[in-house]
């Protein structure tokens, strides 16, 4: 898009904002006829000014209108590229709830129907189709803070839980994707946002949506303290009721502090945190997805075997799998669970020097779910491990998935 005049570009930029030219203009402050004549190329933009508050109100980076328009990223397949990174970046950075009070709110959509379309996020995420999320993510960030700055009383609470889940959905998507410092601003606006819903569980999620983003980021030590301290103090018993979303939320936390105690090599932390866990979930009795978690028995051994691998332990990874998990009711978990699972037995199954089971993992989950597996950064890493140690050429299945994630042979 670099070759095109700057007025095409913010023609080009306006369409992708579905903004007509008089909504368009009407944002600016400038007329009709002035932005229509800049589209047009009969009038200069000259001034960075003017420039800047063009990008602001079409929440890009100004460099997107100069023309540097950033190739896309191989090492992503097209899952997500700068362009889309920096709709988001723009998107997470707007202080829309402090700009209400100097400018009437925008209108955002109804609740209802703003409802719906965060569950189906929710549902984008966790049937991991990750490509169709991050385009979407930006207008959906952007309508979210819009609710939360003009809705008040029980429809502000609403709105804000709405909010805190589209950050935490940004969030969750964005750790995937390799994008951890964006995952974490996320991950951060989001229990900000829940404490303004007033939902404790809501903000216990967003806890363990914050250790996620700390664990990628390599704090593992502070992952493990946010998501112990928050999941103490939402623990069943006393004044807390035992009631399926709580022991969801509850459960997750501890499963993340245990993910969290793996990579800090601490496997006594881990076994007494899932061990907490699993008394969760036997309590709930089944695999649910209350909070959006799918917590629950089997999500349990996930994690177990997980953990197992975080600690080195293929071996112990590969036999949670082969043993300890129902087949059935993994079958019923979401594409993205059972994906994600898939790939961490590959890095077990690595760890105990057998590449070609390995590789046999990474193609069972991306027939599951093809972003989980070849849309992450860690997946690309183990296939290069599978590859690197094949003697000889690899089998036809593996060395086909490897060439759709544009990974060398």
């Amino acid at each position: 898009m670099d070759e095109l005049p700057i007025g095409r570009r913010v023609a080009y930029w306006r369409g992708r904002r579905k903004l007509s030219q008089q909504v368009f203009a009407d944002r600016l402050g400038k007329s009709k006829s002035w932005v229509d004549k800049v589209e047009r190329g009969v009038r200069r933009l000259d001034k960075f000014s003017v420039l800047y508050e063009i990008a602001d109100v079409l929440t890009i980076d100004v460099q997107l209108l100069l023309g540097k328009d950033p190739e896309r990223r191989t090492d992503a397949l097209n899952c997500i590229d700068e362009v889309e990174v920096e709709e988001i970046r723009a998107a997470l950075e707007r202080y829309v709830s402090m700009s209400k009070y100097f400018h009437a709110p925008v209108v955002p959509p109804p609740l209802p129907e703003f409802r719906k379309a965060v569950s189906h996020a929710w549902l984008t995420y966790q049937y991991a189709r990750y490509g169709v999320l991050t385009r979407a993510l930006p207008k959906l960030l952007r309508d979210a803070q819009a609710a939360d700055a003009y809705y008040t009383g029980d429809d502000g609470q609403l709105a804000a839980s709405l909010l805190g889940q589209v950050y935490q959905i940004a969030s969750s998507a964005l750790r995937k994707l390799g994008e951890h410092e964006l995952a974490w601003l996320a991950a951060d606006r989001s229990m900000a946002v829940s404490v303004r819903a007033d939902d404790h569980l809501l903000a216990g999620v967003a806890t363990y949506r914050v250790g996620n983003a700390l664990l990628a980021l390599g704090r593992a030590r502070s992952a493990l303290e946010v998501n112990v301290n928050i999941a103490n103090r939402l623990a069943p018993g006393g004044t807390n009721g035992a009631d399926p979303d709580r022991l969801s939320v509850y459960g997750m936390l501890l499963l993340q502090g245990a993910m969290a105690a793996a990579r800090l090599g601490d496997s006594a932390t881990v076994k007494d945190l899932i061990r907490g866990a699993e008394e969760a979930a036997n309590a709930l009795g089944s695999d649910q997805n209350y909070y959006w978690t799918s917590f629950g028995p089997t999500n349990l051994e996930l994690h177990r075997a997980a953990a197992a691998v975080e600690l080195g332990e293929g071996r112990q990874a590969v036999e949670t799998h082969e043993q300890r998990i129902d087949k059935r009711r993994f079958a019923a978990l979401l594409p993205e669970r059972r994906a994600h699972h898939l790939l961490d037995i590959a890095r077990g199954f690595a760890q105990i020097g057998d590449v070609h089971s390995a590789g046999e993992m990474l193609v069972d989950g991306d027939r599951l779910a093809p972003s989980e597996i070849r849309c992450r950064p860690i997946a690309h890493e183990v296939m290069s491990d599978i590859l690197r140690r094949t003697r000889g050429a690899p089998p036809a299945p593996i060395a086909e998935l490897a060439e759709h994630m544009g990974v060398g042979i």
